[in-house]
């Protein structure tokens, strides 16, 4: 893509409503616009993020043997009242009344409406179990939307939902859902810590939070300097695996402050004590049959009788997390990418726009790298182009001058590092493609 003729609006100066740098960079950095309270416009380079996030999320779903399907955002309240949380809820709910009176709901969460689909679907212990998930824009209405999209109204989130027939089948869809998402978050370059955490209004007692450590998480965290998530994409879906990957993420010491242990913290050697700030970006529950005994929702068993299913639920903020990885991961300049999610991998910075060589070598690295890199063609100064480079992420930045492009050489900046490389171009597009 070319800068030129791009829907990229940076900004040189901070808004004024930005508070933290995910807010400040993702306004500057022109991935977004804000449109009303807490309701965002994602433009081309940020819909590009959210696309990689979300295909990531989407595959590991896909490997953990989960299924994709997708809800209406629109739902009946008379679902709500069914489970006893219509009322409950408060009014974080959006609550809608349509032409004919009918009551609705813009869906904060989907628990009850896939109890519905089950129900009406799923018949016989042969049907279970189940893990159907979808990825979806939900809405809640924050009393004080702030910090861009980390606590926006409207939102991005995958949620998954196990259905299985006792508790034991019910605890391993639970430990499919840890390792999923600790390959995620793997893949998309981070870390995000597994932490026990309050259950808060879907209910149960059992629930992890995934944070990433950051000076303006919302969560007080404490966690052992032992914790070590290993590497999850190595592991393997079956029980004896996953029976042994849960324990090693979940026997060190780590909680939000809602579960904070003061006993058990004691306990642990100062030198591995850590206390922070940690943002959400994912959440696991265990409910058991909260919904289905409450819904009414049983499969016939093998002897005739009526099992009502154990189950659970499984988010990810897909939206949330663009913000989080930022918090993570700037500096003074501008946003870090991690690879697998940057909107693009590679910038192409021309610094003498006319000349031939210079001309030529960008033009045929715009064409090797095709739809995944952002060449600044524009006619700006060099010291422009460096810095909305860094200012957008961009993982690796290949600067075409005058006096290199002579001998068929590129300038190459890593973002992450910013080490530096005089390359002949083929070396540089080998180093990029990694």
């Amino acid at each position: 893509m070319r800068l030129s003729q791009s829907l990229i609006p940076t900004l040189k100066e901070t808004p004024a409503e930005a508070q933290i740098a995910s807010h400040r960079l993702m306004l500057r950095a022109g991935l977004v616009r804000q449109m009303s309270s807490g309701i965002y416009a994602w433009l081309p380079a940020g819909l590009r993020v959210l696309a990689r996030i979300e295909q990531i999320v989407r595959e590991e779903q896909n490997a953990a043997g989960a299924q994709e399907l997708l809800m209406p955002t629109i739902q009946s309240a008379d679902l709500w009242r069914e489970s006893g949380r219509y009322d409950a809820y408060g009014k974080e709910m959006l609550r809608i009344t349509d032409r004919h009176d009918r009551e609705l709901l813009f869906g904060p969460t989907n628990e009850e409406m896939i109890t519905a689909i089950l129900r009406d679907t799923t018949k016989s212990y042969r049907d279970l179990p189940q893990i159907p998930y979808h990825i979806q824009w939900k809405f809640r209405d924050e009393v004080r939307p702030r910090f861009g999209v980390l606590r926006g109204r409207e939102f991005l989130m995958k949620d998954a939902y196990s259905f299985d027939l006792d508790y034991e089948s019910a605890l391993l869809s639970y430990k499919k859902m840890m390792l999923a998402y600790m390959r995620t978050f793997q893949r998309i370059g981070i870390t995000a810590i597994p932490m026990r955490a309050d259950t808060g209004q879907i209910g149960g007692d059992l629930s992890h939070e995934f944070h990433i450590l950051a000076p303006t998480g919302e969560s007080g965290v404490f966690y052992d300097a032992d914790f070590k998530a290993g590497n999850a994409l190595s592991v393997k879906y079956d029980e004896a695996a996953l029976n042994q990957f849960y324990q090693s993420v979940t026997t060190k010491y780590a909680a939000t402050d809602e579960k904070h242990d003061t006993e058990i913290w004691a306990t642990i050697p100062d030198a591995r004590k850590r206390e922070g700030r940690g943002i959400e970006v994912g959440q696991i529950f265990y409910f058991g049959k909260k919904y289905s005994e409450s819904m009414n929702y049983s499969v016939i068993g093998p002897d005739g009788g009526k099992i009502f299913p154990e189950m659970g639920s499984y988010g990810i903020g897909v939206s949330r997390l663009v913000g989080a990885i930022i918090e993570a991961q700037h500096d003074d300049a501008g946003i870090i990418w991690p690879d697998a999610i940057a909107p693009f991998r590679t910038a192409i910075l021309n610094l003498r726009q006319g000349d031939g060589a210079c001309d030529a070598i960008c033009e045929s690295l715009h064409a090797e790298f095709g739809d995944d890199c952002l060449y600044d063609n524009r006619e700006e100064r060099a010291g422009a182009k460096f810095a909305e480079a860094d200012l957008m992420g961009h993982p690796w930045q290949i600067i075409v001058g005058p006096r290199g492009a002579a001998k068929g050489e590129v300038e190459l900046k890593r973002r992450a590092s910013a080490e530096r490389f005089e390359l002949p171009v083929a070396q540089a597009v080998a180093m990029v493609r990694g």
